[in-house]
């Protein structure tokens, strides 16, 4: 396996579409792009595992070569992620900077999308569970903007990301496609060999 790429949200039909849940969104559309076969319960996520699309369309048996991705969906709840990520990178022996989050970023603008390597966690729940159990920080990560509310009290801010989106549908669609536009820019950038020299972290 060359890639771990999770996407965080919570479980359960009342938080499917809701901003803190786009993580699961953009895994749930790269799942269907790169025709990865059904999820399979493992590391307490939902799993699928496949190889990538030769680059330019669908595989048709080239010599191109199709990287190993495993794709996860952590069933816990958001403060629980790294219960099922740690697991899952340790099984398949990958070092941090292989592991690729998608996530909701509250401080960024609707839309925003932003990678980064490592840095920090900005309060986010989610990224620090899996900080405590991966050991570190020096993930990638596509944190996908959500917007924020106009206020600062937890309890607004919280009914805000697990609240319906305020946007369209098709907003919505748009920035899920950008957003696995960018996974895959990130992977095809940084496919080679791991940047800590390390296959088992």
């Amino acid at each position: 396996m060359e890639w771990l790429v999770v996407g965080l949200g919570n479980p359960g039909p009342e938080y499917a579409r809701t901003p803190h849940n786009i993580g699961f969104l953009v895994a749930d559309e790269l799942a269907r792009r790169w025709e990865l076969p059904r999820a399979k319960t493992r590391f307490r996520g939902l799993l699928r595992e496949g190889r990538l699309p030769a680059a330019g369309g669908p595989d048709v048996g080239g010599a191109l070569h199709r990287p190993r991705v495993a794709l996860l969906l952590p069933q816990t709840y958001m403060n629980d992620a790294g219960r099922c990520v740690g697991p899952a990178r340790g099984s398949y022996k990958l070092a941090l900077d292989r592991v690729l989050v998608v996530h909701d970023e509250i401080d960024l603008p609707f839309g925003d999308i932003r990678t980064r390597l490592g840095g920090g966690l900005a309060g986010h729940n989610g990224l620090k569970s899996l900080r405590r159990e991966l050991g570190g920080t020096e993930f990638w990560r596509v944190r996908v903007g959500v917007g924020r509310p106009d206020s600062t009290d937890p309890e607004i801010v919280a009914g805000y990301v697990l609240g319906r989106f305020r946007q369209s549908p098709a907003e919505v669609e748009e920035v899920v496609g950008r957003a696995c536009a960018e996974v895959e820019r990130l992977m095809a950038e940084h496919g080679g060999e791991s940047e800590d020299g390390g296959g088992d972290g």
